[in-house]
């Protein structure tokens, strides 16, 4: 049968068409079919008869026969917009399953969140976003999506899912599956084999522990992972578990057991977040495998200032740079280019310009050039510093506009 598509010309293929024949055989319907695109309503549909009988100049409309007729434009048009062949749409339509929610004007959706579900009903084939979350699912057996082989997106949140309920090769077989959320499960390592296809993976607050060896190979289309609010520790975020996630762009593993900086992140890490765990120091070579790093977490941490050497975060890339509630007693260097510094709640009694400016200043030169650092936001409340910021700090960060002291 004849694929509708946005440019179908109903007159030309109408002779071999079924569902071309049936519109060009109404009267009046024509210049209406534009209005179906927008909408189905029931409100919309008695202003169509209405217009459709004024065009045909009709002392009387049949509406039943119209109604009939409005449903079917509806689906065409429907099929039209969405670019999506009215045979397909209408089997996702009678496929829907009873607990949920198939709205006809997103048909590759399929809304079974919040219902109580223990498990996974049977999802239509033309599906591209399901959404799973709140319910009380345990399980996803391997042929809990079988014929659903188009999903992009899956969310599972908020349910009671473990690692040993998640069968063998489910996710793998998802080869358009590009965002996978799981958070708020009970899942005790990450699952694998994942599809090549993925681009988020959302797994926090679980109970994972462990990252087996290999879960990320191949997965270059990867780059956002979040893993906050586990059990994981130093010996499970390493560059062995690591390895394959090429284009890592953000990585969340705040809220775990973590005691050291984790090894093994990818070059093009530009998120790193890792509040919330024990950090006591950081390597002094550590972020030269990190050239992209802009935006780094560590608030909620041990850090003190004999962990963390001086020019550590003399980093080019860095924006933005989150220190907050630990233990450092001084202000380490600050590079150029970060814009927003928080050093709030740790035990910093002062701020010397000199030493924490990472240019030399001219007291009597108050121009601002692109060699000027480019702090705009400061935060040192929460410290033992004493009111006012020394002028020699205010002279080096003349682009500052907010210090929170």
């Amino acid at each position: 049968m004849l694929q509708l598509s946005k440019n179908f010309d109903y007159r030309r293929h109408g002779h071999r068409d079924p569902w071309a024949r049936i519109l060009l055989r109404v009267r009046g319907w024509a210049p209406v079919v534009g209005e179906v695109s927008q909408t189905c309503s029931n409100r919309a549909l008695s202003q169509l008869m209405k217009d459709a009988a004024k065009r045909n100049r009709e002392p009387k409309v049949d509406m039943a026969a119209h109604r009939k007729l409005f449903s079917v434009l509806c689906l065409v048009t429907l099929a039209i917009s969405q670019d999506m062949p009215y045979e397909d749409l209408l089997a996702q339509i009678q496929a829907c399953p009873k607990e949920c929610n198939c709205p006809q004007n997103f048909p590759r959706a399929v809304y079974c969140d919040s219902k109580g579900l223990k498990s996974i009903p049977n999802i239509p084939p033309y599906t591209w976003y399901l959404y799973l979350q709140n319910n009380l699912i345990e399980t996803v057996p391997s042929d809990a999506l079988k014929n659903a082989t188009q999903l992009r997106w899956v969310n599972l949140n908020h349910n009671k899912i473990t690692s040993d309920g998640v069968g063998e090769g489910v996710l793998g077989g998802m080869k358009h599956l590009a965002h996978l959320y799981m958070d708020d499960n009970l899942l005790s390592t990450v699952p694998s084999p994942l599809p090549v296809s993925l681009e988020h993976l959302r797994l926090s607050r679980n109970r994972i522990s462990k990252i087996p060896a290999g879960t990320f190979l191949g997965l270059d289309k990867l780059n956002l992972l979040d893993l906050q609010g586990n059990k994981l520790m130093d010996d499970a975020v390493t560059e062995v578990s690591l390895k394959g996630l090429t284009n890592l762009v953000q990585i969340n593993l705040a809220k775990n057991q973590l005691s050291s900086m984790p090894l093994g992140l990818p070059p093009s890490t530009t998120q790193l977040f890792l509040d919330g765990n024990n950090i006591e120091k950081i390597p002094a070579d550590y972020f030269k495998g990190l050239p992209k790093v802009a935006f780094l977490r560590l608030n909620y941490n041990k850090l003190g200032s004999g962990g963390v050497p001086k020019d550590i975060f003399n980093i080019s890339s860095i924006l933005d740079l989150q220190l907050s509630h630990n233990q450092l007693t001084e202000v380490p260097v600050i590079p150029s280019g970060l814009e927003h510094l928080y050093l709030d709640h740790n035990k910093i009694a002062s701020v010397n310009g000199s030493s924490v400016c990472p240019i030399s200043v001219d007291p009597l030169d108050d121009s601002v050039n692109e060699s000027v650092p480019r702090l705009r936001y400061l935060r040192l409340d929460g410290n033992e510093i004493t009111p006012p910021i020394p002028m020699d700090v205010v002279m080096c960060f003349r682009l500052l506009r907010s210090i929170v002291i």
